[in-house]
C-alpha cells in the first residue's frame, strides 16, 4: 500500500483503489494538491469539522464516489446531493473491496454552516483493511485506553497518529498512544498546519524509537509517500 501525505489529517491510502481520507485542501496552507487534482474511489470523513470534512463534497461529485462518515453527519452530507454512507461506532463498511472498520476517539464533532453549529454525531477514527494490509488513522483525539484493544482486534500495521497538541494529544500522549496500539509504523499527522499546533515531529520520532521496539516512525513532508 501507497500512503500519501496531503497535510493536516489528510491521507491518501492507494493499493487496488484509492482511498481518502479528512480532505481539508482548500484553506489548508501545507495541501499540494488542490480538490480538482484528486481522484478518489471512496472517501472516509472522521468528523464534521472543517480541517476534515474540508472538501469532501466536491471531490466526491468530481468522482462520483461515496463518502463514509457517521450516521448523523452522512444526513447532512446527502443533503447536498452526494453518496453517503453512514455508520457508527464499531460498525465495519465494506466497498469495492476496502473494509473501513469506524472506532472511537475522543474530541467534537459538529459541522459550522453559516455561522451556525449543527450537530454531526461523534467522532471517530477509521482502521481500513485494503489488500489484506490495515492503516488505522485515529482521527482528532486525546490518547485513551481503549486504543489498546484497537491494537489486539485490528492489528494495524501503520498508525496515523495527530500529535500537534490544543485541539488533540500531543507528542507525549501520541507516544502513548503508539505504545497501546504497537504498530510497526507510526505517521505523525495533525501538526504544523497553524502556529496553534506546531510542533517537532522528530522530537516524536525519536521518543518513539528509543522507548517502543519493534515500531519505526516515518515522517513525510507534504506531498509525500511511503510504502509498505
Amino acid at each position: 500500500m501507497k500512503i500519501t501525505w496531503y497535510g493536516h489529517a489528510c491521507f491518501m491510502l492507494e493499493g487496488s483503489r484509492k482511498v481518502l481520507i479528512d480532505p481539508f485542501l482548500t484553506g489548508n496552507p501545507l495541501a499540494p494538491v488542490k480538490p480538482n487534482e484528486v481522484n478518489a474511489d471512496i472517501i472516509l470523513v472522521t468528523h464534521g469539522h472543517g480541517d476534515h470534512l474540508g472538501d469532501a463534497v466536491e471531490i466526491a461529485r468530481n468522482n462520483d464516489c461515496p463518502v463514509v462518515g457517521i450516521h448523523e453527519l452522512s444526513r447532512i452530507l446527502s443533503a447536498k446531493g452526494v453518496e453517503a454512507v453512514g455508520m457508527n461506532i464499531g460498525g465495519t463498511a465494506k466497498l469495492s473491496g476496502v473494509a473501513a472498520t469506524m472506532v472511537k476517539a475522543f474530541h467534537s464533532a459538529d459541522v459550522e454552516e453559516d455561522g451556525e453549529l449543527i450537530p454531526a454525531g461523534d467522532p471517530a477514527g477509521f482502521v481500513v483493511e485494503m489488500d489484506g494490509q490495515k492503516v488505522y488513522h485515529c482521527g482528532d483525539t486525546d490518547v485513551f485506553m481503549d486504543m489498546q484493544l484497537i491494537g489486539e482486534l485490528y492489528e494495524p500495521e501503520v498508525m496515523l497518529v495527530p500529535i500537534g497538541g490544543w485541539y488533540t494529544m500531543g507528542i507525549r500522549e501520541a507516544v502513548k498512544a503508539v505504545e497501546l496500539v504497537k504498530p510497526r509504523y507510526a505517521i505523525p499527522m495533525h501538526y504544523n498546519t497553524f502556529p496553534v499546533i506546531e510542533t517537532d515531529p522528530e522530537v516524536f520520532k525519536k521518543t518513539v524509537e528509543d522507548r517502543i521496539e519493534g515500531v519505526s516512525v516515518v515522517v513525510l513532508k507534504p506531498g509525500e509517500s511511503f510504502e509498505f
